[in-house]
């Protein structure tokens, strides 16, 4: 699964897959966005590094599934 965090007053977004289920994900996120302040948002990818991210710089989280690019010429 995919994961893409825009990172305020930047103009590259973090994009990273990861193992973990799309509801996890989702939980840590709002755990982190809704906890008090000077929050970090932590994940791991598949290779197990971990990305944190403080929250107060958190601008949006698009959680999905990478999409498939089709192969070879189109009819």
């Amino acid at each position: 699964m995919e994961v893409k965090i825009g990172i305020a007053d930047s103009n590259r977004e973090l994009v990273f897959k990861t193992g973990m289920e799309p509801d996890d994900v989702h939980k840590r996120v709002e755990a982190a966005l809704t906890a008090d302040a000077k929050a970090v948002l932590e994940l791991e990818d598949e290779k197990g590094r971990r990305y944190l991210v403080s929250t107060d710089r958190v601008a949006y989280v698009e959680i999905g599934e990478s999409a498939r690019r089709p192969v070879g010429f189109l009819s």
